[in-house]
């Protein structure tokens, strides 16, 4: 067998490799949308698979009409925002530093860092800090816990020893202080990694609500995976059929969970490809090189 048959026997394999599982990530999602646009009667009696039958819009109408839900929404985007600016300003603000050999205690920094990746404090001594720290029904019990992680702040200083020290150095000869350098020289060459770390801590923040489980009891600071989260744990039809302002329509149960499911994901789903350009490339580079 040639080399050049062997080659196209292998790119066969692996493009059908790679279709087979798209198909088996994109099939649940696929399904879940027909769901939510077919009418009861299909839903019911199990004629959905990934086409709609009988196209309903009644869930989202229903959805959409949601004063809560809607509320949720405008403070997931709120949130996630506000966490992923936090979130890369403090992983900046520490990255930097440690890419510094005249750092004293930088090995010692970095061994700290690293543990906390192996072991955590448990649920239990978390949920008990915040509480002394009189967090509970607060923002800020959202953002904090997570305001670094690790593991990006691992790539980020592996970009940052990737960039040529003679750069900084130009730059310093010139008076520029650490703070301008950052600024002005490293950040800019930094924008592949930078955007694929947002991206990180904005689906880790959109996408989580085992946080706000334990630290929120004030329906008003709901996230909206929150929300989604209670309606599949508990079957609550009735906090749906009981919407703010919404028309009681009966609806089944699977028919509301599907629009919210698709409500909650869609907006994650468009700010993707605005950044996917920049995904391959950051990661890449920040796990290669350093």
């Amino acid at each position: 067998m040639s080399e050049r048959t062997s080659n196209r026997i292998f790119d066969i394999v692996n493009v059908t490799f790679i279709a087979l599982f798209v198909l088996f990530c994109l099939a649940p999602f696929v399904h879940v949308i027909a769901v939510s646009l077919s009418s009861t009667r299909a839903i019911t009696s199990g004629e959905v698979t990934i086409f709609p039958i009988e196209l309903n819009w009644k869930a989202y109408v229903q959805v959409f009409t949601d004063n809560a839900m809607i509320r949720s929404l405008i403070f997931t985007i709120i949130l996630t925002v506000a966490t992923t600016v936090l979130c890369m300003l403090f992983t900046v603000a520490a990255a930097y530093p440690l890419t510094k050999s005249k750092l004293k205690g930088r090995t010692m920094f970095m061994y700290l860092i690293i543990i906390t990746m192996f072991f955590s404090g448990g649920i239990i001594p978390e949920y008990l800090l915040i509480r002394d720290l009189h967090m509970i029904d607060s923002v800020w019990s959202l953002i904090l816990p997570g305001l670094v992680s690790p593991f990006n702040l691992i790539i980020l200083i592996s970009f940052f020893r990737s960039i040529p020290p003679s750069l900084e150095e130009s730059a310093e000869i010139d008076g520029s202080s650490h703070i301008r350098t950052l600024l002005k020289i490293v950040l800019p060459l930094s924008m592949p990694v930078m955007a694929t770390l947002a991206l990180f801590y904005a689906v880790g923040r959109w996408n989580g609500f085992q946080d706000s489980l334990m630290y929120i009891n004030n329906p008003d600071l709901y996230p909206l995976q929150l929300k989604l989260f209670q309606m599949v744990q508990n079957n609550m039809i009735t906090e749906l059929t009981n919407l703010e302002g919404a028309a009681r329509t009966k609806l089944p149960p699977e028919s509301l969970k599907a629009a919210t499911v698709v409500f909650a994901t869609v907006p994650i789903l468009v700010v993707y490809p605005w950044l996917q350009k920049y995904f391959v490339s950051g990661v890449m580079l920040g796990a290669v090189k350093g």
